[in-house]
């Protein structure tokens, strides 16, 4: 079995691989031998639980600490932890509906909307089967990049490790 090892840093294409543009590294496939069958990810992405005024909320950061997904503020650090598994569960095989193409096609949950906001730049949501919102994403100038941000958010969330922001 293929595991992901990431390698190199600066945003340079190093072949054999997938470029991350938020994680600035390189993923390369290499094939595992006399190993079990666990997946390596070095540098994925982390949930950063952090506490705010009125409660406890997740950023999902890349590994360049850039945020890409945050979630809605939750009365209990249990309630966060229960987001950030409904992330883990409900991301790698959301669909995307891009809510910016004329007559878009309804996907069913779970999902991401691709939509441009009241400024006119690029976001996007993860709605969890229940159709809650489970994480929204940061805006981005492009399309483009917004769509770079689902695919980080579907290939990292589920492996990428749960920290406690120092208070």
């Amino acid at each position: 079995r293929a595991s992901r090892i990431v390698a190199g840093t600066a945003g340079k294409w190093l072949g054999g691989g997938r470029f991350c543009v938020f994680c600035k590294a390189m993923t390369v496939i290499l094939t595992r031998t006399n190993m079990d069958q666990r997946s390596v990810s070095l540098m994925a992405g982390r949930f950063v639980i952090k506490q705010t005024k009125t409660g406890t909320k997740f950023d999902l950061k890349a590994a360049n600490g850039e945020v890409i997904a945050s979630s809605e503020v939750y009365s209990s650090e249990a309630a966060c932890k229960n987001g950030i598994e409904s992330v883990r569960t409900n991301a790698p095989k959301a669909s995307v509906e891009d809510q910016t193409k004329e007559g878009f096609v309804t996907e069913k949950n779970p999902k991401f909307e691709l939509y441009k906001d009241k400024a006119g730049e690029y976001r996007f949501r993860l709605k969890a089967r229940n159709g809650q919102v489970i994480a929204t994403g940061e805006s981005y100038k492009t399309k483009a990049a917004c769509e770079n941000g689902i695919d980080s958010v579907k290939r990292h969330a589920a492996e990428a490790d749960v920290v406690k922001e120092a208070e």
